[in-house]
């Protein structure tokens, strides 16, 4: 991994894409001289533009290290709005047409952040509200304690047809629950809050289970991850921990080599691809009963059960079933069974195996699934020859 410097306009057209690499400069000026359409996944923490009046004390008067930096300075609200229209459009001109951006901010910005992108023709898919578990206190007690950040997640255009989503990797991340849109994750603390002589390194540092979830949510491995404001280098952290490449952008040396070592010290994981992605059924080739039958996972006149052998229907030549008066597809006759106006035939059916145990015909359709992905790699690496 390397740090580069901002390229200069003469090397901009012949630049390859950056992986995995940090690039010191201005996120506008470097975000123009990246190839237009190349990244898969954009996650942006901003400055916030937090407008602290006055110091932050806690009741036993000691000071709060509060986010004073220079970098979320700015002049008045125009000023904020400009910059943030000029990197979102260069963002958007970077991202794929099947890509993603994610942007993080609180109550002070997140609002003026979303109207802008939608003025850009951005689409947002959802807002996620990252509720702190370990807030820190409203030490004035004039207000209630802000206890989350909301995330913007959102595709680059209206009229775009594809993005990732690995919904299921999320379901089984949640228990095997539909992940809401409300993550309680805890502020970064700890070990893995990176300090330089006892101080943040970072006075925005995010934690890592946060990155975690966005990455692993809207990307694949082998794909792009940019992080425009890339700070002490978390999004590429958990990027390296997944099998993702990164390309980070930070204007300020002493961060960007922060995250430099940070990073370098990740040793590459030594997973197989598969253990890192999330099997999706919509992602399988579909495969339909009459194959099955065609294939001689199921015979014509062989008997179908529930799984309770409460019903029961006949295998037709045609793929059909025959229950009695009642003759359709495996989901037509399992809800005309069952009195309902749609059921999941693939669930509901059941064959009687040798030894007189039932065995879904869902399992029938994998096994049949993973013999085709076998036959069908075997013929590519023929064709290659």
């Amino acid at each position: 991994m390397a740090m580069k410097r901002r390229p200069t306009p003469e090397n901009n057209a012949a630049q390859a894409l950056p992986l995995d690499e940090i690039i010191l400069g201005n996120c506008i000026d470097v975000l123009t001289s990246l190839p237009e359409n190349s990244v898969d996944l954009i996650f942006a923490d901003p400055p916030y533009n937090l407008q602290l009046q006055n110091e932050l004390i806690r009741p036993n008067q000691t000071l709060v290290d509060a986010v004073n930096d220079e970098w979320d300075k700015f002049s008045d609200l125009a000023a904020y709005d400009d910059f943030t229209r000029a990197w979102l459009a260069a963002c958007q001109r970077v991202l794929k047409d099947d890509g993603t951006i994610w942007v993080i901010g609180s109550y002070h910005n997140i609002f003026r952040v979303g109207s802008i992108m939608m003025d850009l023709g951005f689409w947002i898919l959802n807002d996620v509200i990252w509720y702190k578990t370990n807030p820190m206190p409203n030490f004035r007690g004039t207000r209630f304690t802000n206890a989350t950040e909301t995330l913007i997640w959102a595709q680059k255009s209206q009229a775009q047809k594809r993005y990732t989503f690995n919904y299921h990797a999320m379901k089984n991340l949640n228990d095997e629950k539909q992940m809401q849109n409300v993550w309680h994750i805890p502020l970064c603390t700890g070990a893995e809050r990176i300090k330089v002589n006892g101080k943040k390194a970072h006075s925005t540092q995010k934690p890592e289970a946060l990155l975690f979830r966005v990455i692993q949510s809207s990307s694949n491995p082998g794909d792009v991850v940019l992080d425009p404001f890339f700070g002490s280098g978390t999004t590429g952290a958990v990027a390296k921990k997944l099998k993702r490449h990164y390309i980070g952008i930070e204007r300020e040396p002493s961060y960007a080599e922060i995250a430099r070592q940070r990073i370098q010290a990740i040793q590459p994981s030594p997973a197989h691809d598969d253990l890192l992605v999330t099997r999706s059924r919509r992602r399988q080739p579909r495969i339909s009963f009459g194959a099955l039958l065609e294939a001689g996972y199921i015979a014509i006149g062989q008997t179908l059960f529930s799984q309770t052998r409460a019903h029961q229907a006949v295998i037709r030549a045609d793929g059909t079933l025959s229950a009695g008066s009642v003759q359709g597809s495996i989901h037509k006759v399992a809800a005309s069974l069952l009195g309902q106006d749609n059921h999941n035939g693939w669930e509901f059916w059941y064959v009687e195996t040798l030894h007189g145990e039932l065995t879904s015909i869902d399992a029938l359709r994998e096994q049949y699934r993973r013999k085709y992905a076998v036959e069908q790699n075997v013929r590519a690496c023929f064709e290659s020859l």
